[in-house]
């Protein structure tokens, strides 16, 4: 028996309203450039938009002009989507509150999750939409997983009860340590003062 090996996030596919609602909301809120239109192939009565996350993948929206905007949240019974995160910018992550004040969306405020920041508001269907901003840049070879995995470890070895930065930045060490050479024989800290 052998796995089918993922490498990532092909694309994410939502139930939306109209479709000018769902333009409006992922390309004139969230920023996602309308890339692609087509019928949706299975259902004749429905759309199917594609938008551009920012990473060159796609999250897809299938849309009829019979539904409209609902607000209430939706599902979060087991099997269900929780929420979708999407990565920004610290510069962008600093404005989150005030542009979203500025649509009257409401939003949970700045969350501190320790290796990152987050805000969450719905999307016009009522799904959990959350903005996350990393609290660092993995380095240059490695990714923010890599970081993370790190940081796990050296969490859960010094019994800590969640990521904080502390533990990012000597993952980052370890991980610079390993990936790149020197010439010094000693690489240990040192106070040259």
């Amino acid at each position: 028996m052998r796995k089918l090996q993922t490498q990532g996030v092909h694309h994410i596919t939502l139930t939306g309203a109209d479709r000018q609602t769902s333009i409006d909301f992922w390309e004139g809120v969230l920023g996602m450039p309308f890339i692609f239109d087509q019928p949706n192939l299975d259902n004749p009565d429905e759309g199917h938009l594609y938008f551009d996350p920012g990473d060159g993948r796609l999250i897809t929206i299938f849309t009829n002009e019979t539904r409209k905007p609902d607000p209430r949240r939706t599902p979060t019974d087991p099997g269900c989507v929780h929420h979708l995160a999407f990565n920004v910018s610290k510069a962008t992550f600093s404005q989150a509150v005030e542009r979203l004040d500025e649509r009257g969306i409401t939003h949970s405020g700045v969350k501190d999750r320790g290796f990152m920041d987050s805000i969450y508001f719905k999307d016009p269907m009522g799904l959990l939409i959350e903005l996350a901003s990393y609290r660092f840049e993995p380095p240059v070879g490695s990714t923010h997983a890599e970081v993370m995995i790190e940081a796990h470890r050296i969490r859960v070895d010094r019994g800590d009860y969640n990521i904080a930065e502390v533990h990012l930045a000597d993952a980052i060490e370890l991980i610079v340590e390993r990936r790149q050479q020197t010439l010094s024989a000693d690489r240990s800290p040192k106070n040259p003062y």
